[in-house]
C-alpha cells in the first residue's frame, strides 16, 4: 500500500499545493503562485501556516517545500504593504514569523527544494526548514540592505544558519549569493544540477527519517530549545531531555534490537 494511502484526505489552497508522495511518507508543499514569483501575500502566508499545521497532524515523517514557476519566492508581496497601516504589516510579518516558527516546531523533517531564486522572506523560509537542497540554477538574497525595507526578520533565520559576518554581508549589501557559495557558507546542504535536485531531495530526506520517528521529534524539537543556550544550560537541557526520552517505547525498542541483533520494529509518528 503507497504510504499515501494512510494520510486523512489532502487539504486545498488557492495558492498552495499539499501532494502526499505515493512512494515515500513525504508530503510536498508546494508554492503555486508563479505569476507573482511566489511572493508571500498574508493569503499565500496563511495557506502555507495552514498547510503545515495539517502535515503535522498525519504519519508522515518528511516535508518538502518547494516553489512553481521561474522563482523559488521572492519574498513578501509588496502589493500588500504600499500605504498599509502599521497593524496591517504586524499582522503580515507575524504571520511570516509563525509560519517559520511552525516548519522547527512540527515534528516532520522539513526540507527545502530551491531551483530558483529565493530572496527575503523567499531565502527565511529556506533557512527556516531543517534542511535544504538547491539547484545549481539558484541564488540566493537579503535584498532589503540596498532598499528601504531592511530584512529584519529574515536574518532572524538566516543568521542562526551563518557565520555573523556572512549573515551581515548578506544582509547589508543585498547582494544575491549563488547556490555554491550558499553551500559553503552553510545556508544549504547541498547544491547539485538542476536535472538532478528531485533526486537529490529525495535521498537526504529519507537518510534523514531512518529511524524512530518518535525519537526524531524529540531530537529535533530539543536542538532548536538548546542550539543559543549558553553551553552549560544546553548540556543540562539536553541531558534531561536524553534521559527522559530513553524511556518511549521506540527507544527500548531500538537498544533490544541491538542488543538482539536484530532489525528493530518502531511505530509510525503519533502511535
Amino acid at each position: 500500500m503507497s504510504p499515501a494511502a494512510s494520510f486523512p484526505p489532502a487539504p486545498s489552497f488557492r495558492h498552495v499545493r499539499v501532494e502526499p508522495l505515493a512512494d515515500d511518507p513525504f508530503v510536498s508543499i508546494t508554492m503555486a503562485r508563479p505569476e507573482q514569483r511566489n511572493a508571500l501575500s498574508l493569503e499565500h502566508l496563511e495557506e502555507l501556516q495552514a498547510a503545515v499545521r495539517w502535515v503535522a497532524d498525519t504519519p508522515a515523517t518528511g516535508v518538502i517545500v518547494a516553489g512553481d514557476g521561474p522563482v523559488f519566492s521572492a519574498g513578501h508581496d509588496f502589493r500588500d504593504l504600499a500605504g498599509s497601516p502599521l497593524a496591517d504589516v504586524e499582522r503580515l510579518v507575524g504571520t511570516c514569523s509563525a509560519l517559520m516558527l511552525s516548519l522547527t516546531e512540527i515534528p516532520q523533517v522539513t526540507i527545502a527544494r530551491v531551483h530558483a531564486l529565493a530572496t527575503a522572506a523567499g531565502c527565511q523560509l529556506v533557512a527556516a526548514c531543517d534542511l535544504a537542497v538547491a539547484a545549481d540554477s539558484a541564488a540566493f538574497a537579503l535584498p532589503g540592505g540596498k532598499g528601504g525595507w531592511f530584512c529584519t526578520t529574515p536574518l532572524v533565520a538566516v543568521a542562526r544558519n551563518l557565520p555573523r559576518k556572512r549573515a551581515l554581508e548578506l544582509a547589508l549589501t543585498g547582494d544575491p549569493i549563488d547556490a555554491a557559495t550558499a553551500e559553503a557558507w552553510g545556508l544549504i546542504n547541498r547544491v547539485v544540477p538542476a536535472d538532478e535536485l528531485d533526486a537529490a531531495v529525495a535521498d537526504l530526506l529519507r537518510r534523514a527519517t531512518r529511524g524512530s520517528a518518535a525519537s526524531r521529534a524529540i531530537g529535533k524539537r530539543a536542538f532548536y530549545e538548546q542550539v543559543d543556550l549558553p553551553l552549560p544550560e544546553a548540556y543540562t537541557h539536553a541531558s534531561a531531555v536524553m534521559a527522559e526520552a530513553s524511556q518511549i517505547p521506540d527507544a527500548q525498542e531500538g537498544i533490544a534490537a541491538f542488543l538482539e541483533k536484530r532489525p528493530p520494529r518502531f511505530s509510525p509518528l503519533g502511535a
